[in-house]
């Protein structure tokens, strides 16, 4: 069946095997927890489905910066949770998902080396991720009797597959050249996996992978890098088992290349090549979601180096939604950032600029976004019965706002009977 999606004054058209159920959000941690009131009104306006926010085990914005005495324990004396709470209530308040992930080590679990290097012990992450998923389940009440809202959503790490995320990426072996990171990031994915589901809480979902679009696989360079299905394959090799979905970051890379350009470098997967990282997914775990938890281009102004106009980032946003709505596989579309960062070498790829101007890709957004709730409506009409049961449990539980329960009140008649 075609389903047509009414987006403004355009008119976008999916063939009947396209994602029945893609989720349109946004990745901005530094507005999360550094603005967090600023934050909330940006997501009132936006009204987006999901905001993805680094919840750091470790580092200056760590909520563990010292070791725990239990680390299962949310209320342990080490824990600083404030600011996460913080940003998740203002999520849940405008009835908005946060998709948390889980990165980077405190000193004390890796012998005081930076946050990308792994924990030596994997039990303390799991334990870690545990703690989370407890603290965040809906049902955790804090000693000053709030209940905070549910996280059902995580993603392991973050783009291991560049030092940034991991190091080291490569390591010398008997002479032979091996890929560290994946090796590590596949104790990292089973560690996070296991703690978040330990809690045996319903509709979990760990996503892992999260890899960046490209690397140069040139182990003895300054700065070296891992492509994205060798990484896939290095960490299905080191014994990554099992998770919900998989989720990746198929930035364009060069201002010239809209998204569906084919990249020049054959290992990059980007979105015009997304499907050979979908294949060698399904090859090696079977038919998982894909997430894709990073996309963007940045804007000249301010960027005249790697930016693109403001109207054309805004067109380029529509077209990889309209690529990410036509394959059945990708069910989630994060936009990286919500607000250009203020310094000069930061990233440029917001909504809106540093001094506040909302650029043609905010309207844009705004306008998909209300295209994908008007999109899941015209769906349960016509298939009263389709996800009724994750779709009550999201609403009920993820969130316990007025925005979310003006959903409800509006889709309800059509979901059929109890």
């Amino acid at each position: 069946m075609t389903v047509v999606v009414l987006l403004a004054a355009c008119v976008v058209v999916a063939p009947a095997s396209a994602s029945n159920w893609l989720q349109l959000g946004l990745v901005d941690t530094t507005e999360a927890i550094g603005n967090t009131p600023r934050f909330s009104q940006t997501l009132q306006t936006l009204r987006p489905q999901i905001v993805r926010v680094n919840l750091f085990w470790g580092g200056v914005l760590g909520v563990a910066r010292e070791r725990p005495d239990n680390g299962t324990n949310p209320e342990d004396k080490a824990y600083e949770w404030d600011r996460y709470d913080a940003a998740v209530m203002a999520a849940s308040a405008r009835g908005v998902r946060v998709v948390f992930t889980i990165f980077g080590t405190p000193w004390w679990a890796n012998g005081g080396e930076p946050q990308n290097k792994a924990p030596q012990n994997m039990k303390r992450l799991r334990e870690f991720a545990y703690a989370a998923a407890f603290r965040y389940s809906g049902r955790y009440r804090r000693p000053d009797g709030v209940i905070l809202p549910r996280v059902s959503l995580w993603t392991a790490w973050n783009e291991p597959n560049l030092p940034l995320g991991l190091k080291p990426q490569w390591r010398r072996i008997n002479g032979r050249w091996v890929i560290q990171s994946a090796r590590d990031y596949a104790r990292i994915c089973n560690a996070i996996y296991e703690g978040v589901h330990l809690t045996l809480l319903r509709g979990q979902k760990v996503a892992c992978g999260v890899t960046a679009a490209r690397g140069n696989n040139a182990p003895a360079t300054k700065r070296p890098s891992t492509s994205p299905i060798g990484f896939l394959r290095a960490a299905k090799a080191a014994g990554m088992r099992n998770f919900d979905a998989y989720a990746h970051h198929p930035y364009a890379g060069d201002p010239k290349y809209r998204p569906a350009a084919k990249p020049r470098n054959p290992r990059a997967i980007t979105f015009a090549n997304i499907g050979k990282l979908i294949d060698e997914v399904t090859i090696l775990y079977g038919e998982k979601p894909i997430w894709i938890t990073e996309y963007g281009y940045e804007t000249s102004p301010p960027d005249r180096i790697f930016g693109v106009s403001w109207d054309r980032q805004a067109s380029y946003m529509h077209e990889a939604y309209t690529m990410a709505r036509r394959n059945p596989r990708i069910d989630m579309l994060l936009w990286f950032l919500v607000r250009d960062e203020g310094r000069a070498i930061g990233w440029q790829s917001g909504l809106v600029s540093a001094g506040g101007l909302r650029k043609p890709s905010f309207f844009k957004f705004q306008r998909l976004a209300e295209g994908v709730r008007r999109h899941q409506l015209s769906v349960l009409k016509k298939n009263p019965m389709f996800e009724r049961n994750s779709f009550i449990r999201n609403i009920l539980e993820d969130s316990q706002s007025r925005v979310s329960m003006r959903d409800w009140i509006a889709l309800a008649p059509h979901l059929g009977g109890a």
